[in-house]
Order: C-alpha cells, then sequence, then structure tokens
C-alpha cells in the first residue's frame, strides 16, 4: 500500500468554519477537504433538503424532450422505455415507466438480451418498436452514441429521447431530445449524475409542468440511491442529495420488489455500502444469468407478495453469478501466472466459454490482484467483448480511445468501459493497449495507493467524534469514508490472527494515556509480526461501531500497518 496523506487544508478556512459550527479542528478540517467552507454549506451537508435540487430545466434540451411527452400522451401515442440490462439502466426503466403509467397506460419497456443484441439502442429493439406501434422511444443510460441507429429509427417515423451520463462523441444522435449533462454545451450545473438520475430530472421537468413539486416525487428515489451507488458516480452535490434521500426511502417506504429483495437478504438498516454490495449485485445478476426484463419486472411490481416470489428468482440469478465470477476469475488468475502476464503494465486475458454478463466483476477481481489496468475478454458471437476495469487515477476511456483502430465499438467511463473488436485483431489490440498504458501510466499509479484525510490520536476517537462522522454519509467518490493515521500505538499483548487460515488480524490498542480500544485488520493476517512483543508502530484506519452481547463499543477498521 502506497499512503498518502491528503494536503491539509486552508487552516483560516479551517479556523472560521470551526467557530461558525462550534466542532473540533479535525472535524472542520474533514469539511473543507470536502470543499465544506460556510455555515450554509455545512447545513445543506449534513441536512440536506430537497430544495437543493437543481432547475431540471437547466439541462440542454430539457424543454424538447417534455413537449415530446406531452404531445405523445396528448395524441395517445404509444412510449416505449428502453435501458441498458444493468442496474442503472434496468431501475431508470422501472422509474420512467412507473412515473408515465400515471399519465397514460399506452407505455411499454424494452430492455436488450445482453447476448442477441449487447450494450445499449439496438436494431432488434427498433424492430420491435415498430412492429408494435411506438411511435416514441425514451432511451435512458444509452444512446448517446447510437447515432445509426437512431438514424434508422427516424426513417421508421419512430423518435427517441435520449437520458445518458455518458461520454458523447464529437456527433450527437438526431434525436427529438438529447439529455446529457456532459454534453459540452450542456450548462446543467451537476455534471455527475448516473442514467436514472438523468431519467429523474426528466420526470421532475414533467412533474413541475403539471404543478408538481420533488416532494410528490420522493417515492422514486429508492430506485435513483440503488443507481448511484451501484453506478459508483461521486456522492457530492445533487447525487448526494438524492443519495440521501433515496435511502430513506429505501429504509422506511421502499417499492414491494427492493423490500423483497431486503426480505431475502434479513438485514435491518441498509447504507449505501448495503446497497452497493447487496441489494444492486442482486438486481444486476438478472441481467447478467438471465435477462433485465426480470429486474424490472421485480422493480416495478406493486403487489408485495408477487414481487417476494420473483425476488427468490433473482436471489438464484445471484448465487448462480457468484460461482461463474469465482471460478472464471481463478481461471483467469492461472492463465495470467501462466503467461508470466503480471510483469507487463495491463492484464488482459480472453477464453472463448467465459461468461459474458460476469466478465466485468471478473476484470475488477483480476484489477484487486495485479492492480493493472484490466480487460477480460469472451467471445460474443462472431466478435470478441471486453470488460474494462482501471486503477485509481488512471483514464481506461482514453487509453482504448487511443486502440480505436482495433476496436469496433466501445464506450464506458473513466474507470470502467465496455468494448467489441474482431478476433484477429486481438493480439495486434492487446499490444497497442499495452503499449499506450506503458507510455501514458504514472509508474505510482501501478501500487495500491490508500489516501489519508488526517493523522490523530487515539484520544480523538470518542463516540462523540464517531456520531458527527456518521452524519457525513452517505459515502462514495468524493465524500469517501474519513480515513486516520495514527502513529506509535501498541499492541496491548492481545494481538492475534483470526478468521479462516488467520488471514485476519485482531488488536487490542493503546496509545500513551490512552483507553484500549480493539481494531480488526481484515486480510492483514501475514502483519502480526510487525505488531507483536507490543512494538510501536502506525495504523491507518476507519472508525467503526461493533455491537457484542447488547453492548456497542467503538472500534478500529484497519487498513495497513507499518513499523
Amino acid at each position: 500500500m502506497r499512503w498518502t496523506l491528503k494536503p491539509k487544508p486552508n487552516p483560516e478556512k479551517v479556523k472560521i468554519l470551526q467557530e461558525a459550527l462550534l466542532v473540533d479542528e479535525t472535524v472542520a478540517s474533514l469539511l473543507v477537504q470536502r470543499e465544506i467552507e460556510t455555515f450554509e454549506q455545512a447545513k445543506s451537508f449534513f441536512r440536506p433538503g430537497l430544495s437543493d435540487l437543481h432547475d431540471p430545466f437547466l439541462m440542454k434540451d430539457m424543454d424538447k424532450a417534455v413537449t415530446r411527452i406531452e404531445r405523445a400522451i396528448s395524441n395517445k401515442e404509444n412510449i416505449l422505455v428502453y435501458g441498458d440490462y444493468d442496474v442503472d439502466g434496468t431501475t431508470s426503466v422501472a422509474l420512467m415507466s412507473t412515473y408515465l403509467k400515471t399519465r397514460t397506460e399506452n407505455v411499454a419497456t424494452y430492455i436488450p438480451d445482453r447476448y442477441e443484441e449487447g450494450y445499449g439502442v439496438s436494431i432488434k429493439g427498433i424492430d420491435f418498436a415498430d412492429d408494435n406501434g411506438f411511435s416514441l422511444i425514451i432511451a435512458l443510460d444509452c444512446g448517446i452514441k447510437a447515432i445509426e441507429k437512431i438514424a434508422y429509427a427516424k426513417e421508421k417515423s419512430i423518435d427517441f429521447i435520449i437520458c445518458d451520463h455518458h461520454r458523447p462523441g464529437n456527433e450527437l444522435p438526431e434525436a427529438a431530445a438529447v439529455l446529457d449533462p456532459k454534453q459540452d454545451d450542456c450548462n446543467y450545473p451537476y455534471k455527475e449524475l448516473c442514467g436514472c438520475g438523468v431519467g429523474f430530472k426528466l420526470i421532475q421537468a414533467l412533474a413541475i409542468k403539471e404543478g408538481q413539486d420533488a416532494e410528490g416525487l420522493l417515492t422514486y428515489l429508492d430506485l435513483v440511491a440503488t443507481a448511484i451507488g451501484a453506478d459508483i458516480v461521486p456522492i457530492t452535490g445533487e447525487n448526494r442529495t438524492l443519495a440521501y434521500f433515496g435511502l430513506q426511502v429505501i429504509n422506511e417506504n421502499p417499492r414491494p420488489g427492493i423490500k423483497a429483495i431486503i426480505a431475502e437478504i434479513k438485514k435491518e438498516k441498509l447504507s449505501i455500502t448495503d446497497v452497493v454490495f447487496i441489494v444492486a449485485p442482486r438486481i444486476n445478476a438478472a441481467g447478467r444469468m438471465k435477462h433485465g426484463n426480470h429486474a424490472v419486472t421485480l422493480l416495478t411490481e406493486t403487489d408485495f407478495n408477487l414481487a417476494a416470489e420473483y425476488a427468490i428468482d433473482i436471489n438464484q440469478f445471484n448465487t448462480d453469478r457468484r460461482d461463474a465470477d469465482q471460478r472464471i476469475t481463478e481461471e483467469a488468475l492461472k492463465q495470467i501466472e501462466k503467461q508470466k502476464e503480471q510483469d507487463r503494465f495491463t492484464t488482459v486475458v480472453y477464453h472463448e466459454t467465459w461468461h459474458k454478463g460476469v466478465i466485468g466483476i471478473v476484470a475488477s477481481r483480476l484489477t484487486e490482484t495485479y492492480y493493472r489496468p484490466t480487460l477480460v475478454f469472451t467471445k460474443s458471437g462472431d466478435k470478441l467483448a471486453a470488460s474494462a476495469r482501471s486503477v485509481s487515477g488512471f483514464d481506461v476511456y482514453n487509453a482504448l480511445e487511443a486502440c480505436g483502430e482495433y476496436i469496433e465499438q466501445f464506450g464506458g467511463h473513466k474507470y470502467a468501459a465496455g468494448l467489441t473488436l474482431k478476433e484477429e485483431n486481438y493480439e495486434a489490440f492487446k499490444q497497442a493497449f499495452e503499449d499506450e498504458v506503458s507510455k501514458t501510466i504514472d509508474k505510482s499509479q501501478l501500487i495500491p495507493e490508500i489516501k489519508i484525510d488526517s493523522p490523530i490520536d487515539l484520544s480523538e476517537v470518542t463516540f462523540k467524534f464517531y456520531r458527527i462522522l456518521s452524519q457525513f454519509a452517505p459515502f462514495g467518490p468524493g465524500n469517501m469514508t474519513p480515513i486516520f493515521m495514527t502513529e506509535n500505538i501498541k499492541d496491548t499483548g492481545y494481538g492475534k490472527c483470526v478468521g479462516e487460515d488467520n488471514k485476519h488480524l485482531r488488536v487490542t490498542l493503546t496509545q500513551t494515556g490512552t483507553e484500549k480500544i480493539v481494531g480488526i485488520g481484515f486480510n492483514l493476517g501475514d502483519k502480526y509480526e510487525i505488531v507483536s512483543n507490543q512494538k510501536p508502530f502506525r495504523a491507518v484506519y476507519s472508525i467503526d461501531e461493533n455491537e457484542w452481547n447488547s453492548k456497542t463499543s467503538l472500534q478500529l477498521k484497519i487498513r495497513d500497518i507499518k513499523v
């Protein structure tokens, strides 16, 4: 691990905020690091309000999108709500179709088949719309690069409204409206919405036209919060407000489909981390293992008993997904070791039988193991399809763009992308990708980094401090769980390795004159020697709460230790 201490914030700003909020210096520093510098900004951070949401009509083409949908509703046109098969796509489709059905009965949904149609807008989907009399398609979480397909739809007199958040290319599709805050000429104040977030802004605009405010749309925010967590977009600004209220809906009054998933996992109160690692994988598993329609059916069901039956199926898809993911990861790791791929700047592996639905997860696992920009390929029809994952600070999207001569189609973000290419181009692409990454990556980016918010003493770790930190949630990119470093700490002699194969480390820590506090370091069992015999060491950790035998105590979740 490479430890990086974040730059100390401006002391004058820290002091002003400390006095305004009556908090200690560490809390004020953490806030200034997050660009919260005034009482008003802090108020809106700790107590977000739906009034903090931006006017949706600030988004380019929003007026055109609303006008086209209102015309479709008044003319009783058939509207097809189209979205990708992942969590962001299926939650977007559930959100948009549920809302539109409160305004018109002429609404249907369409999720492309991951294996037959692939990612995004498909010819098959447009033909389905044409055969069934749909004159308007609302595409969510996709479409920004579907220039030829949307032109094909236009020939069939089908209009498109695109709600996307991926980076546009040099040319935009000829749609009735293109909603994407990442367009250069879009002045929308917040650029980091997920696809479901863009969909929410559209229903917010439609609701405003009907004289309804954001409070009336609260019930849709369980879907938006799930998509924000799953798509790993920054939990800052508007996303933080949407996630904050969405989590409240998830925990207090979720839609039957989400309630049924929670009932299956038997967990009481969910954090955004639980949404990312427990709820989202189950929704995603439908599109990975079977078909994304199963997820939409679950998320739009109004009868809890039916939703509970669908949730059992979804749970099984997730179990199947886990089995496939584990097997393929083991095969990929063997391939890397055999080919000595770990000596390269990139990890690129391929097997024609690997399940296309889990290659993205496998790419993430390989990135965790070797910490290299990673691509996992499988056979998809007559092409090869891949999922790409990157390491902190490196833009894999730009690297793929530089290898464009070998790629048939690609799209995505800085840290995750998907692509297809012809099998005969695989070796040439693999070398080109290696060359591009080796030229452009900073070598330090190949060592996992842990960013430390602040050094503190153990004496600062109190229940009061922890309660304030808890209010920084929901955590995520742009607002990560605060990480601290403490030096000159010792184990009191109770340190030991625990868990299967003694993989984890449990210590009872003290610093001169402080109370003892327990620390748990997952996968740090091999560092036992550092803490043994009461030798002083330093640790990087977050603060957690532990409940045991009806007693609540604080504990340190240790990320790394050094002598």
